[in-house]
């Protein structure tokens, strides 16, 4: 079942269910058919100022980029723990859930960083990296609408905390943020539900007391800044997820603060199977919130109306 809501839904659900904690240090290895039209796929590294080193992304351009000099928004989609730029190409049906979208799909590596600029490790600055290095680099050699409203940010587990955290932390920077099975509890407990999370998070945001933990807290966050500043919210849990109650509390949270949002809670577990299958709808949503046209067939020219 789906449970849309808009603008100040209340959310009221019953307690989460208790699942095998195994499903997610499993999530990487459940490997749905892909559809990727290689001809839309680009692979590209550049040097990020943050980082000081050199960093890998994918790009997904529409079906009509090469044929057009128009300009398009673009979605920065964000991997999960123990993931890659590669795994939406490789793992999902993101290529023809897109097509019919006038839209680039940004899919850069992050590795196990929590979207965060380490508390542990000087130089691993990957907020800075995808906040400001990479929507640079995009900007600078892709013909996108370089402006919020031509921006959306998403992601699944790590990435669906990471795309909510950058949207909290830059407000009015974004059109349209997703989740999918968003691993939110990342430097607030998460490791008591996944051990195996433990060394990532502790490089992440350091010791359980650290300012790092403080400042990357999405319940302060949520209720720090003005819901007026953010974008439409679209987030999707499984029944079956381990990070269900704490996707719950999260929606809890919108609700009430009186935040744009709709959340969709379906059969399925951390998967890919199910992050396969929400990309379609998060990516109509997406289209409708920042007014992307539709076409009728991917083989036809679509323009944006941004």
């Amino acid at each position: 079942m789906s449970f849309p809501f808009r603008q100040f839904g209340k959310l009221l659900l019953a307690a989460s269910l208790a699942v095998p904690i195994a499903a997610l240090s499993l999530a990487q290895t459940s490997h749905p058919a892909p559809s990727t039209n290689p001809s839309q796929v680009e692979r590209h590294q550049f040097v990020s100022a943050a980082m000081q080193r050199s960093m890998p992304y994918q790009i997904l351009l529409p079906v009509d980029y090469n044929s057009t000099q128009e300009r398009y928004p673009v979605l920065y989609l964000l991997h999960g723990w123990q993931g890659d730029e590669t795994n939406y190409l490789q793992l999902t049906n993101i290529a023809s859930a897109a097509s019919p979208y006038p839209l680039i799909i940004v899919m850069p590596r992050a590795d196990n960083s929590w979207y965060v600029n380490s508390a542990t490790v000087s130089r691993d600055r990957y907020a800075d990296y995808i906040f400001t290095d990479l929507i640079h680099e995009t900007d600078a050699h892709f013909r996108t609408i370089a402006s919020p409203q031509g921006r959306a940010i998403a992601g699944l587990s790590m990435g669906g905390y990471g795309a909510l955290l950058l949207s909290l932390q830059h407000p009015d920077a974004f059109r349209f943020v997703g989740s999918l099975s968003g691993a939110f509890a990342g430097p607030t407990g998460i490791e008591n539900v996944m051990p195996v999370l433990k060394p990532s998070t502790d490089a992440a945001f350091g010791p359980s007391d650290s300012d790092a933990r403080k400042s990357n807290n999405l319940d302060s966050l949520l209720a720090a800044v003005s819901p007026v500043t953010q974008p439409y919210l679209f987030l999707a849990c499984g029944t079956s997820d381990p990070l269900l109650a704490s996707d719950r509390h999260v929606v809890e949270e919108l609700s009430a603060h009186g935040f744009a949002y709709e959340y969709h809670e379906l059969p399925g577990a951390h998967t890919w199977p199910f992050w396969s299958s929400q990309l379609g709808p998060m990516f109509a949503v997406l289209a409708r919130e920042m007014h992307l046209a539709r076409s009728s067939s991917p083989n036809l020219p679509i323009k944006s109306p941004l």
